[in-house]
């Protein structure tokens, strides 16, 4: 296929493309760059065109990649702008803090519902949270899996409800 040939069928598929470009991108001016963009890279891959075949499904799949890969790019940068005139950068890399005190409360309400709970849910949920398996502390506590597996459940179950405010 001569250039000349290859330039008018992509001529006469741009029509085709620009409601494509205006479902991506939603604007009509990013819906305008997407389909210049996809008329460049089709131009410059024209060798990779292979007569006989759909050009719409090929130009298609050039503007929904470059599409995918602004989207891509623009997601990576993660750059939030504030709309003002000043234009000043939002997220310049602020810093927080944990407020020490009060993780320090919640873990000592958290420590006071465990040990508030039944011996026979406080043991193994107690071995359970500090590492063990399973069959570990069915193991250590002379239990079936199955009863050492409900006893936590039920250890979660009671200190969901007496620590709903967190």
């Amino acid at each position: 296929m001569s250039t000349i040939e290859f330039n008018q069928l992509l001529l006469n598929n741009t029509e085709f493309l620009k409601p494509f470009a205006n479902t991506f991108t939603a604007d009509k001016e990013d819906a305008k760059d997407l389909l210049q963009e996809t008329m460049y890279r089709a131009l410059a891959n024209q060798d990779k065109y292979n007569s006989g075949t759909n050009v719409k499904a090929w130009l298609y799949t050039i503007m929904r990649n470059i599409f995918i890969n602004n989207y891509r790019r623009k997601a990576k940068r993660n750059t939030i702008f504030d709309n003002t005139p000043n234009e000043f950068l939002l997220n310049y890399n602020q810093v927080t803090t944990a407020n020490a005190a009060e993780s320090n409360l919640k873990m000592k309400d958290i420590q006071a519902a465990v040990h508030k709970l039944p011996e026979i849910f406080r043991n193994p949920f107690t071995l359970y949270f500090e590492g063990y398996k399973y069959h570990e502390i069915a193991e250590m506590l002379h239990e079936p899996l199955g009863t050492i597996k409900s006893r936590i459940h039920f250890a979660r179950k009671l200190l969901k409800e007496q620590l709903t405010r967190f």
